[in-house]
């Protein structure tokens, strides 16, 4: 694994971003919209993911109408305050306080805030940004690539001391997770979705766009997470969600 030196300081403090709860219709599963907030011991604070774009927490219905997502599922929470912006400030954090905004991947339930944090670098695989526009979900792309500084990354890095960003393609081709080293909690592997939940490394992946990347993906992060005895959450796993520390409490 290579080095790109993006912070100086090692992870002290994680904090799990509640961004809202989605319905998915085939299986009736109720999931997390989850993001994160990193903060290291040099005071630099890293954004990871951004749940849905604003319109959804202003107008959830209208939303769902203009992008059609009632073919998908229903978005059953997702009120002012589980914005990116409000989340963060549960922690004492200021967007303009954000250092580093990290995008595991560009589907819509992440990628809702792209154009904000314009100060920070975005950190994205070469495969996501490669995209023509963001996938936002279905055959749907309204959102362009909005101009700001962003840090493309072609395979795995650590980013810090302690920050690693893992390539996990699968869900999307430019899919990525995080092994973030607390003082307290000790490893955290933060799969997004190459893993949403358990029960896909069993179900094969079969929904995945490309289930036997995804497979090969797991295979590896699940390796990883032995080796280093990390403590796994998972992008949209419905019973850990209702276990997981949420903001402003916090891993350490």
């Amino acid at each position: 694994m290579r080095d790109m030196r993006l912070l100086k300081g090692r992870p002290a403090r994680l904090s799990v971003l509640d961004f809202g709860l989605f319905k998915v219709h085939a299986n009736g599963r109720v999931i997390g919209i989850c993001g994160y907030l990193v903060e290291t011991d040099a005071n630099e604070r890293v954004l990871i993911d951004s749940g849905f774009p604003a319109k959804y927490a202003e107008n959830a219905e209208r939303a769902t109408q203009e992008d059609r997502l009632f073919e998908f599922g229903e978005v059953i929470e997702c009120r002012p305050d589980q914005l990116p912006r409000p989340q963060i400030a549960k922690a004492g954090i200021d967007a303009d306080q954000i250092d580093l905004f990290i995008l595991t991947h560009t589907h819509i339930d992440h990628v809702g805030a792209i154009g904000d944090f314009v100060q920070a670098p975005m950190v994205i695989s070469a495969a996501e940004r490669a995209l023509p526009k963001p996938l936002y979900w279905g055959q749907r792309r309204p959102l362009d690539w909005p101009e700001r500084e962003y840090v493309v990354l072609e395979g795995d890095v650590r980013i810090g001391p302690g920050f690693e960003i893992v390539m996990a393609p699968g869900h999307a081709p430019g899919q990525i997770a995080m092994l973030v080293d607390l003082p307290e909690t000790g490893a955290v592997l933060l799969t997004s979705d190459a893993i949403s939940r358990p029960a896909e490394i069993d179900e094969r992946f079969d929904t995945a766009p490309d289930p036997q990347a995804a497979i090969a993906s797991a295979a590896r992060l699940m390796e990883l997470a032995a080796e280093r005895d990390a403590f796994v959450i998972y992008g949209h796993c419905p019973e850990q969600w209702a276990t997981l520390r949420k903001v402003p409490d916090h891993y350490g």
